[in-house]
């Protein structure tokens, strides 16, 4: 009994709310996988579809150690839990007819290329819709199914160059080369976006019986995880969000003895910095340069007064302080930061052993099972193979599935029986959009919290932004618009980027007029989502136990930086904060330099599995009637993402570390500056190249013409092109010095090599491919230019054909109506207003 309670707490027990619901999966890599083990750890039936020689991913890892021979990689094990393995030889008829009845039995498919039988024409995903129009096809591709870049090659680091995230948020010293964030992350982070796309279409196939092709760009996945809707930022202020690469101060520092991160991003935090310091007479100095331009000047004394203190004495003072900060972790010591073991978040894997992390989020009660083991390479090939031999002797594939689970989805049952009015939503209209009928409470600020929340008002749902008169949403204050200029707290693209479609109301919660507002609200909401540190809201008197009391089938989503318990609990999180606690900063810089921080991923990665969170709880909702607290810690997400780092520590007892600009998994794999000047007249151009095979090594030394050094026996492997990167990167950065940039792309990219251009994320829109898939929607705004906004980064066939449907709302904009829809008198409105409980302009 005492392992249940400590697995509850943890977010683990029993056999998971998607139980009943069956996957096949036809993805090799990491997004496709990782997609799967979302849904494989809150219970749904995952089938490998391997080729004989097995998944590629089962021996990879991300350093020179090799597994043991008939072991599987440790990443492929963390991947794959409680999943079956099934091999397909598509050369053989019987196998291809064994994967279409496991098709035919399935709710949905996840695929991407590169993998057999995945590139086997007969079950591309145009094939698979065609036989099986029951299933949710979700496809997994650099740029998406169709497009003028549809095919072309690309890897996750050339992503993160088209997406303009290299240098979007001014990372790195501007006399290097810019830095990418290291590990990965873009194949994580889409491979959580498939998960909540791939739930979201089920959500939509409840209602109507039938399902849709989730088509999947993880160019447009890395545009919302690394740059800060740079696009509706400069259509609505005529400038970039940022144009330069600076190093953040204190930022990662070293302590006497080790590394620790301090934020300072407000006036507030680096006052207190200059008393942390020593320094008290810096702060009535000249106030007028940027709190950036401040601390750079005073780096050397900063700098010193760091490395006198250990990194224990500096967290203490700067806690005090409250100033964000945390010792800058990897994959040795990660799993020893208090906080972490407080809430015992780290869990052992249960067929090697070695350490993982547990789950990006918690659940009351419990929606998600237990770790189980990953499959052995074509475990249940005999099973599947006599299930659906059974199945054809009765004429069904119905056994296949109850044969292993003894239960069905619902959808699955009601589907086998359906007409063509099953392709039809309760009320007759056709494909609804997923989330109608809806309600969220958003009480959320900043980016992680209204990303979540953003994506449900995207699909359909009624999304209330609560915001306080005295205290808007931060994303209104950072547009650099002067206060004596008209309405200015209207004029940021940032916050218009990620509220679009939602209704704005003002509520002063530190009143009891205020409270009862946000009382009667909770009410009448199904969902409420809330980024508060924790003791706000339970000051307020919010608390799940309130919200239950109010509305028993609520679901409450809290996202508190670090979680609801713990030493950690109450102190500030800022997105750099979560990298740095994680592991997402360990890997970004370059070797001989202190590590830097992503300053991105930490928000949008805490929202998407939050997302996550909220499907599966609508999943619980929809089964029992009754709601679900779940408790989304941004950190709890950042340490699914570099995953990575604390299982090859554990299992090889190899310490992943930063590299620049190169990579793991692809030699060469670097940076290299082209001829020409940028934008801003800088000779700051630069193209990214990553050669994944031998194959796109042969086809770069065909387009550089077969030069003789090229041509060198060791460079014809993998291995000997890590050997002699340095060699490379000389002869490729003297080619591209001479060729602008999209002279370079042209030619490599005709020869099928990975490359792109390192473009300013507010370029984003000169994309092709993000006007072939309408990514971008121009959006009026009573206020400001139509300016052109992000959407969500897959393409779904059931629709919408358009995503944004309202402006962001001014502040207070609906205040009256809502209040109405609550029940309050005009005369009661009026009073509040007077009160200045709710208003329409910040009361600073």
């Amino acid at each position: 009994m005492a392992e249940q309670e400590a697995a509850a707490h943890r977010g683990r027990g029993g056999n998971g709310v998607l139980t009943g619901y069956a996957v096949v999966t036809l993805a090799g890599g990491v997004a496709g996988l990782y997609c799967t083990k979302l849904l494989a750890d809150a219970g749904a039936r995952i089938v490998f579809a391997e080729p004989p020689q097995g998944i590629a991913l089962r021996r990879r890892t991300s350093s020179e150690a090799t597994p043991e021979p008939g072991i599987d990689g440790a990443l492929f094990q963390f991947l794959t839990g409680a999943g079956h393995s099934v091999i397909i030889d598509r050369s053989r008829p019987d196998d291809r007819d064994l994967l279409d009845a496991l098709l035919a039995d399935a709710d949905a498919v996840v695929w991407s290329p590169g993998g057999d039988p995945a590139d086997d024409p007969r079950f591309a995903p145009a094939a698979l819709r065609e036989r099986h129009p029951h299933l949710v096809v979700t496809t997994i591709t650099p740029f998406g199914l169709d497009g003028p870049w549809a095919g072309r090659p690309a890897t996750e680091f050339t992503l993160q160059a088209w997406s303009g995230g290299i240098v979007g948020l001014g990372r790195g010293a501007p006399e290097r080369a810019p830095i990418h964030v290291g590990g990965e992350v873009g194949e994580w982070f889409a491979g959580a976006h498939a998960a909540a796309a791939t739930l979201t279409a089920r959500h939509r196939a409840l209602r109507t019986g039938t399902g849709e092709l989730v088509d999947l760009s993880m160019l447009e996945t890395q545009i919302l995880g690394l740059s800060y809707y740079p696009v509706s930022f400069y259509e609505t202020v005529n400038r970039p969000f940022r144009t330069q690469r600076r190093l953040s101060r204190p930022g990662v520092a070293t302590a006497a003895d080790g590394l620790i991160a301090v934020g300072c991003g407000t006036a507030q935090q680096w006052f207190d910095l200059c008393v942390m310091v020593g320094h008290p007479e810096w702060i009535d100095e000249d106030p007028t340069p940027a709190i950036t331009e401040r601390t750079n000047e005073k780096a050397g004394e900063i700098d010193a007064w760091f490395a006198e203190h250990t990194v224990a004495e500096i967290r203490e003072l700067a806690t005090a302080f409250r100033i964000p900060n945390s010792p800058v972790a990897g994959g040795a010591d990660v799993t020893e930061i208090d906080q972490h073991r407080a809430r015992e978040f780290f869990t052992v894997n249960p067929r090697s052993g070695f350490v993982q992390p547990g789950p990006p989020f918690r659940t009351t009660p419990t929606l998600l099972r237990a770790p189980e083991p990953a499959p052995a390479l074509g475990e249940h090939t005999g099973h599947y193979r006599n299930t659906a031999g059974t199945a054809r002797e009765h004429g069904t594939n119905y056994a296949v599935h109850r044969s292993l689970t003894g239960t069905a989805d619902p959808l699955r049952t009601r589907r086998r029986g359906a007409d063509s009015a099953s392709h039809r939503s309760p009320t007759g209209a056709g494909n609804p959009l997923p989330f109608e009928g809806l309600r969220v409470l958003d009480m959320t600020t900043f980016w992680a919290g209204p990303s979540c929340t953003h994506y449900l008002a995207l699909q359909g749902a009624e999304v209330i932004h609560v915001e306080s008169a005295q205290r808007p949403d931060g994303t209104r204050l950072i547009a650099g618009v002067p206060v004596d200029e008209d309405r200015w707290w209207e004029k940021s693209g940032i916050f218009s980027g990620l509220n679009t479609n939602k209704r704005g109301i003002t509520v002063d919660f530190r009143t009891d007029a205020g409270r009862e507002i946000l009382r009667r609200l909770v009410a009448s909401c199904d969902v409420i989502v809330e980024n508060y540190t924790p003791r706000v809201i339970e000051q307020i008197g919010l608390d799940y136990d309130t919200v239950r009391s109010l509305r028993p089938d609520a679901i409450m989503v809290r996202m508190p930086g670090f979680g609801l318990d713990g030493p950690w609990r109450d102190n500030p999180a800022f997105a750099y904060v979560i990298e740095d606690a994680s592991g997402l900063t360990w890997r970004t810089g370059y070797p001989d330099q202190n590590p830097v921080e992503p300053y991105s991923l930490g928000d949008p990665n805490a929202g998407v599995h939050a997302l996550v969170g909220v499907l599966l709880a609508l999943e619980h909702r929809r089964h029992t009637g009754r709601g679900v607290l779940v408790e989304a810690a941004m950190v709890d997400a950042a340490l699914n993402i570099t995953a990575e780092q604390v299982i090859e520590y554990s299992a090889y007892g190899t310490l992943l570390e930063r590299e620049g600009n190169r990579g793991p998994h692809a030699a060469p794999q670097n940076l290299y500056r082209a001829a020409g000047v940028d934008e801003f007249g800088r000779s700051d151009n630069w193209v990214a190249l990553a050669v994944a095979t031998d194959e796109q090594w042969a086809a770069l030394t065909a387009a550089l013409g077969e030069p003789a050094w090229a041509s060198a026996p060791p460079l014809r492997t993998a291995a000997g092109r890590r050997a002699h990167h340095d060699e490379i990167d000389e002869h490729l950065s003297a080619w591209c010095a001479d060729r602008p940039a999209g002279e370079i792309v042209d030619v490599l990219w005709a020869a099928g090599v990975p490359v792109a251009e390192v473009r300013q994320p507010h370029r984003q829109i000169e994309i092709p491919q993000l006007g072939h898939r309408n990514f971008f929607e121009p959006v009026p705004h009573p206020v400001n230019p139509t300016a052109r906004h992000s959407t969500v980064p897959a393409r779904f066939s059931a629709g919408p054909a358009r995503y944004h449907r309202a402006h962001a709302p001014l502040l207070g904009q609906d205040n009256d109506m809502v209040l109405r829809e609550l029940g309050y008198s005009a005369q009661e409105i009026a009073t509040l207003e007077k009160d200045k409980v709710i208003g329409g302009s910040p009361g600073f």
